[in-house]
């Protein structure tokens, strides 16, 4: 079941897998309030204010560091409003991605898993709205031990349900996939380093701060190109951000692309400026392709490479960022040892496909 079937990926999506059609309504969870009213989905709207108003009695009193809680809001007091989905019952009901809701009371299986992607230090949440819906879960899976870590502090008590299974990645398709075009925008630049960032416009990817980096970094005399490929609603706020800097020349950004692989196959480093991650599938990605990769110091940034190994870890302060960064490239060893140490390591971890496996229910 896929909310909305759109996106450049769907196309892999073999014959075989069973697309199931929904109601409309469940488009209608992260729609504009204006369009869901439009569509005729009035309660689901009125079930959205009325979740924001809980939030904001919920800021007064708690005072979170971000928003992140108010999604949890909107998921307890939506759902109820969504139709029942009339489906077979089934063995094995996965919840990939939030809201996690929607299978606890929606899916008829014998056995529900939900996933965690998210690094729980970084965020506030309304721990006991969450705890409802994940302790009702047979299994959680996480991405990375660190993600495991940080859930756990929060949630101790769901800490016998949690599995781990690292993001299952094929190299031979990444691969194949890198060759299939030569990127004109980066066989144009001469003399110069090129950076590469992938991510969603948003503040836990902080591409906002790229334009100050890559100017910091010009300044004490590396000269450097960075390209962002990506999309969210940060664009004209990165944009704003590259023009203050007088970066137009410098900082270069791409849009979304439907294939990134050959981006990341013709840059010289790869580069995760995140405030925080889960488990940075980009950086595996990177990592497969041969590339070195900086990221910042983010809590889970241990558990993405092996630091001085295949990549190297920066502190996340712009001028600490530009400062490592200007360390590194000046070691001329450097980036040989890196990319000699990358290819003599495997990054395939289909084994992880016998742990997703394991999740089926004896039938």
């Amino acid at each position: 079941m896929i909310n909305d079937k759109r996106g450049e990926l769907m196309k892999f999506v073999p014959p075989w897998v069973n697309i199931l059609a929904i109601p409309k309504a469940y488009m209608m969870v992260e729609r504009p309030l204006t369009e869901v009213i439009k569509s005729g989905f009035v309660r689901i709207a009125l079930a959205r204010v009325y979740a924001k108003l809980k939030f904001r009695r919920y800021v007064k009193k708690n005072k979170p560091k971000d928003g992140n809680a108010i999604f949890s809001y909107v998921n307890k007091y939506v759902t109820p409003f969504l139709p029942p989905l009339k489906l077979a019952k089934y063995d094995l009901a996965i919840s990939f991605l939030t809201p996690h809701d929607i299978v606890r009371d929606k899916i008829d299986a014998t056995k529900k898993v939900c996933w965690i992607h998210t690094d729980y230090s970084s965020i506030d949440i309304d721990k006991n709205l969450e705890l409802s819906v994940w302790r009702c879960y047979d299994q959680i899976v996480s991405i990375s031990a660190k993600v495991t870590q940080t859930f756990c502090n929060v949630f101790p008590k769901l800490k016998d349900k949690i599995i781990e299974i690292e993001p299952i990645l094929s190299p031979e398709m990444i691969r194949q996939r890198s060759m299939d075009m030569t990127p004109k925008e980066m066989s144009k630049v001469k003399d110069a380093t090129i950076f590469l960032t992938i991510g969603r416009y948003c503040y836990a990817k902080n591409l906002e701060c790229i334009p100050t980096i890559c100017r910091l970094t010009r300044q004490k005399g590396v000269n450097l190109k960075w390209f962002i490929i990506g999309y969210g609603g940060s664009d004209e706020y990165i944009r704003n951000r590259i023009k203050v800097n007088d970066m137009e020349d410098h900082v270069i950004i791409l849009g979304k692309k439907e294939n990134p692989y050959p981006y990341i196959a013709n840059c010289d480093w790869y580069v995760q400026p995140s405030r925080y991650e889960g488990n940075s599938i980009t950086v595996k990605e990177a990592h497969i392709l041969g590339k070195p990769v900086i990221i910042t110091d983010y809590p889970t940034a241990g558990s993405q490479l092996k630091n001085g190994i295949d990549g190297m870890i920066v502190p996340c302060e712009p001028e600490k960022t530009a400062e490592g960064i200007v360390n590194i490239l000046k070691d001329e060893n450097l980036y040989k040892n890196l990319s000699e140490n990358i290819t003599r390591s495997d990054y395939s971890n289909k084994n992880q496909l016998q742990i997703f496996y394991n999740l089926l229910p004896s039938v």
